[in-house]
C-alpha cells in the first residue's frame, strides 16, 4: 500500500461498483473486480465484493485488508462465480478503525431476505442513530455508518422490502451514494444532496453501477447517466426504473470530487475531470501571475492545474518532479527523518531541469503544509533560484463531514496561519490560492457545490469550531483521526460538560 498521507492530502474514504447482468452474460465478480480497481484511488486498505448466487438463494461475499489485487486471487473469484448481480467497495480507513469488520459491503440476513450494502459517504447523525438502535436491541458488528442502514431496514415496521428502504431513508441525513443487493435485486441510492457522485452505464444487457466514469471506462460499459440527488434507481430481471425520496433545498455535490479527488479520467457531476482541473489552473494564473521560467506541477495532483496555468500564462511547463509509483509502505529505521525519507522515497527533483530556474510550483491544495515545507526543501536543493507555490484551490480552513478524512482545525495550517506565515513556514518567495470566485468559474459556477472545507457555509448542521476543539482534548491525537459522526457526538457531550 503506498503512502498517500505523506503527500498531506484529503482523502475521498469509499468507492463502490455494481453489476446486475439478467442473462447471465457477464462474469459479474470478475467485472466487478475489475471496475474496484479502476476505483483504486478511493480508498487502498480494504476491499470486498458480495454476489447473489441464485443456485443456492444467497448472497456469497468475500472481503479483504489490502489493495484490490491482493484481495481477490482466482479463488476467491472462482468462489463469487455464478452469479447475476454483485456489488463491491474500496474503502480509505483511518487509524484506529483499519480492521476486516470495517471492510465492505456489509451482509445481513433478516426477516425479508438477504442485504448487502456498499456506501461511499457519512452520516451526520449516525451516532445518534446507533445509540438508539443499539437501545432498542439491534446489535452492531462494526463501527460503519453502513450498518446502520441495514438495521434501520431491518427494524421498519413498513410492510414492504422498498417501503422499509424509504422509511431508512428519511431517518439518516448526510452523504451517501449507496449500491445496495437485495436478494436478486440491485438498487443504487444518492442523498438528497448529492454530495457524492454515483453513475449508472449498459455493458451489452447489463446494469453497472460506480463511483466514477473511469470504472465503466475500464470494463467497456456505455455511460447513461448519473444518478441524481435523492434518487432510488431499482434495477432487476425487467429492467431499471426509479423514484425520488424527499429532496434538499439544493444540491451539494462535493467540489473536491472535481479539485482532487476523482481520476483525471473521470466525469463527475457532468464535468470532466482534468479539463475543469485545467480551468482552476488558468483561472489561478490570471490572479495570481508572477515572473518566473517554469512551471512545475507536484505530481500527479497538480498537473492538470499546470498544464492550465502554463497555458494562461505562457510560461512553458516542465516535468521537475519524478513519482515514483511502484512503492509500498515505506519502513523507516529509528533515527532516520522519516517524512523526509519517505518524500525523497516517492518524489526526486530533477536537478538539470530546475537548477538556476524561477520555478511556479503548483498543486491542488495544501492541508497541514508538513511535506510542501520538504518539498520546497528538496526543490531549493537542487538548485532553483526561486520558488512561487501556487495552489489551484482556496484555503482549507475548515474539516468535512460528508465522507472525507479531515485533520481537527488544529491541523489545518489556513485555519491557524495567515498566507504571509504559511508562506515563511514553507520557505517560498511568495504564495497564491485561487480564489472562491476563480474555483467558481472553473466548474461553471458556484451553485450545486459543497465548499464547505474553503468557506465553512456546511449545508447541512455539523458541530461548531468550538465543539470540535473540546473533541480533539478528548480524542488525544487527533492528526490520526478523521471527524466522524461518534467524534462529533463526542465534542458536543463534552461542550455541554
Amino acid at each position: 500500500m503506498e503512502d498517500d498521507e505523506l503527500l498531506d492530502k484529503l482523502h475521498d474514504e469509499c468507492g463502490v461498483f455494481a453489476i446486475h447482468a439478467p442473462d447471465g452474460g457477464v462474469n459479474v465478480a470478475e467485472t466487478t473486480f475489475y471496475g474496484l480497481y479502476a476505483l483504486q484511488h478511493r480508498g487502498q486498505e480494504g476491499a470486498g465484493i458480495a454476489v447473489w448466487d441464485p443456485a443456492q438463494s444467497r448472497i456469497v461475499s468475500h472481503r479483504g485488508m489490502s489493495l484490490v489485487s491482493r484481495v481477490f486471487d482466482e479463488a476467491a473469484l472462482t468462489k463469487l462465480a455464478g452469479g447475476r448481480v454483485a456489488i463491491g467497495h474500496v474503502r480509505y480507513a483511518t487509524h484506529g478503525s483499519s480492521s476486516l469488520e470495517n471492510v465492505q459491503p456489509v451482509v445481513v440476513k433478516f426477516a425479508r431476505g438477504e442485504l448487502a450494502l456498499a456506501h461511499n459517504g457519512n452520516l451526520v447523525n449516525g451516532a445518534d442513530l446507533t445509540r438508539e438502535l443499539e437501545a432498542s436491541g439491534s446489535i452492531f458488528q462494526s463501527g460503519l455508518d453502513t450498518e446502520v442502514f441495514a438495521h434501520l431496514i431491518s427494524r421498519s415496521p413498513a410492510g414492504s422490502f422498498e417501503n422499509a428502504l424509504v422509511h431508512a431513508l428519511s431517518r439518516v441525513r448526510g452523504a451517501y451514494s449507496l449500491a445496495l443487493l437485495f436478494n436478486d435485486t440491485l438498487y443504487a441510492i444518492r442523498d438528497p444532496n448529492g454530495f457524492r457522485p454515483l453513475v449508472i452505464g449498459k455493458l451489452g444487457t447489463a446494469t453497472v453501477v460506480a463511483s466514477e466514469t473511469c470504472a465503466l471506462d475500464l470494463i467497456g460499459a456505455e455511460y447513461v447517466r448519473d444518478v441524481d440527488p435523492g434518487e432510488v434507481v431499482r434495477i432487476d430481471r425487467n429492467g431499471m426504473s426509479a423514484f425520488k425520496v424527499p429532496t434538499a433545498p439544493q444540491v451539494t455535490s462535493c467540489i473536491f470530487e472535481l479539485v482532487y479527488f476523482a481520476r483525471p479520467d473521470s466525469t463527475v457531476f457532468g464535468q470532466h475531470a482534468h479539463e475543469a482541473r485545467s480551468r482552476m489552473g488558468q483561472a489561478l494564473a490570471r490572479e495570481a501571475r508572477v515572473e518566473a521560467d517554469l512551471v512545475v506541477p507536484v505530481p500527479d495532483s497538480g498537473v492538470a492545474a499546470a498544464l492550465g496555468y502554463s497555458r494562461e500564462s505562457g510560461i512553458p511547463y516542465a516535468m521537475g518532479l519524478t513519482r515514483n509509483h511502484y512503492i509500498g509502505r515505506t519502513f523507516i529505521q529509528p533515527g532516520q527523518d522519516a517524512r523526509e525519507l519517505k518524500l525523497k522515497v516517492k518524489l526526486n527533483p530533477m536537478k538539470p531541469v530546475l537548477a538556476g530556474q524561477r520555478i511556479v510550483l503548483v498543486d491542488d491544495s495544501i492541508v497541514r503544509g508538513t511535506t510542501m515545507k520538504i518539498l520546497v526543501k528538496m526543490i531549493r536543493a537542487s538548485g532553483a533560484r526561486e520558488v512561487h507555490l501556487r495552489i489551484s484551490s482556496p484555503p482549507i480552513r475548515h474539516p468535512c463531514f460528508f465522507g472525507v478524512d479531515t485533520p481537527f482545525y488544529k491541523d489545518l495550517i489556513a485555519a491557524n496561519k495567515t498566507k504571509d506565515e504559511i508562506q515563511a513556514y514553507l520557505g517560498v518567495d511568495s504564495l497564491e490560492h485561487l480564489s472562491l470566485e476563480g474555483l467558481a468559474w472553473s466548474v461553471g459556477g458556484e451553485r450545486g457545490f459543497c465548499r464547505a472545507c474553503f468557506d465553512g457555509r456546511y449545508p447541512i448542521a455539523v458541530p461548531t469550531r468550538a465543539e470540535l476543539e473540546a473533541a480533539e482534548n478528548v480524542a488525544g491525537d487527533a492528526c490520526s483521526l478523521r471527524l466522524s459522526p461518534s467524534r462529533a457526538d463526542a465534542a458536543r457531550e463534552h461542550a455541554r460538560r
